[in-house]
């Protein structure tokens, strides 16, 4: 959708992206066939079907945002506001905005991939944290010590993105807690010369970070649901 209002070609699903996207696909799938077999009389097999959708959509919502952050970020060329004509600063307005909602959507997946493990592993999570997170989650599945060949990948998928993941939640927790992100970075400035221009954040190094939350998100989603499959298929043939 967005790619269509800047002018760009539709995207092309590939790599670890289109690898998600098929393997829930693929769950939604499995889902059928058993609502199928069985009428999913209590509504179980429905209801994760829904909450899988939710999560291929959010994967795409995620994905246009930080094309667009990029998209928006090739269009800012000065290292100052001050120095910006007014169409520049609209570019950047664009890039802020996108950016935000990016690492935003990061960690409001991770959320429901939490819910949905929660439902599809019988963990039990609320009993632990009523409202429990997706990391939340990862650890009930070392405290039960249950489905540990899944929680050690993606615990090693936290591991390998947890230097930006750490920056994006303390920017994620500011946005939403305190104060604009960006705010912030004006205000630290503004404290260390109080004549002086306002220098932009390092635009590159934020996109970075959004990056790997991006494919901390597509790795987990696609190591969860591609167990899930392969652990379904076990099942069916025993």
């Amino acid at each position: 959708m967005l790619r269509a209002l800047l002018g760009e070609p539709p995207r092309q699903n590939e790599g670890i992206l289109a690898d998600a996207m098929d393997a829930m696909f693929k769950t939604v799938k499995l889902l059928h066939k058993e609502m199928e077999q069985h009428q999913d009389p209590s509504h179980d097999f429905r209801k994760l079907e829904i909450w899988i959708y939710g999560l291929i959509s959010s994967l795409d919502e995620l994905e246009q945002c930080k094309y667009a952050a990029n998209f928006f970020r090739r269009k800012v060329t000065h290292d100052y506001l001050e120095d910006m004509s007014s169409a520049e600063k609209i570019d950047y307005a664009r890039y802020v905005y996108f950016y935000k909602d990016g690492f935003i959507r990061v960690f409001s997946i991770l959320d429901k991939l939490g819910t949905v493990l929660n439902e599809l592993f019988e963990l039990n999570t609320s009993k632990v944290k009523a409202h429990f997170s997706y990391f939340t989650v990862l650890r009930q599945f070392r405290y039960l010590k249950v489905h540990l060949e899944l929680a050690d990948q993606l615990f090693a998928i936290k591991d390998k993105h947890k230097e930006s993941m750490s920056i994006l939640r303390r920017r994620r927790n500011t946005e939403i807690h305190y104060m604009n992100a960006e705010m912030q970075d004006d205000l630290w400035q503004r404290h260390q010369g109080l004549d002086g221009k306002v220098e932009l954040e390092d635009l590159d190094r934020y996109l970075q970070d959004l990056e790997h939350g991006y494919l901390m998100v597509c790795e987990s989603l696609h190591t969860v649901f591609a167990y899930t499959n392969q652990r379904w298929k076990k099942v069916k043939q025993s």
